[in-house]
């Protein structure tokens, strides 16, 4: 792959970007929110726009699943890890799979794409959500935090027409 936009030589990062990434997608899998709200910098951004919405459409402009910034998404974090969070109790069993993961810049910053898949059990019915995601990371010490988390659905249609998950 050798270099990539912004000048960087993304193939030493490749592995560390890569781990990062699946060590993300497997605290969100064991429900373990507090780590994962965790990774986020402190001016992060979670949003997820809606299904199928282009790439780079702006939440001031265009209505969004989702737009937390650092205040919000804590709040989420905290009503789904809340006993009484009526729409995930019982929890929701997910499991996701990233791949195609793809790594822009370099250095202490870098956007990291990848498709993705999620399954969500839950009441014995099974949900399918894919998309692709964009990841903009900061190097903070040894390890990366996210900066922003941008999921993108590729469906047409949102089935069952909410999500109760953090994708």
């Amino acid at each position: 792959m050798g270099s990539a936009r912004g000048g960087g030589d993304v193939s030493a990062l490749r592995p560390e970007i890569e781990d990062f990434l699946y060590a993300e997608a497997n605290l969100l899998d064991e429900w373990r929110l507090d780590e994962w709200f965790a990774l986020f910098t402190d001016d992060a951004t979670y949003e997820i726009p809606t299904a199928g919405m282009p790439d780079g459409a702006s939440a001031a402009v265009s209505l969004f699943y989702v737009a937390d910034d650092h205040t919000r998404l804590r709040e989420r974090v905290v009503r789904l890890n809340d006993a009484d969070a009526h729409a995930e109790q019982p929890r929701s069993l997910v499991r996701r799979i990233y791949g195609n993961v793809r790594i822009e810049g370099g250095g202490d910053r870098v956007i990291a794409r990848c498709t993705f898949i999620a399954k969500r059990a839950k009441n014995r019915r099974v949900d399918d959500f894919f998309g692709h995601i964009v990841f903009d990371l900061v190097r903070a010490g040894s390890s990366w935090r996210i900066a922003t988390k941008r999921v993108y659905l590729d469906m047409d249609l949102l089935h069952p027409g909410k999500i109760s998950i953090i994708l």
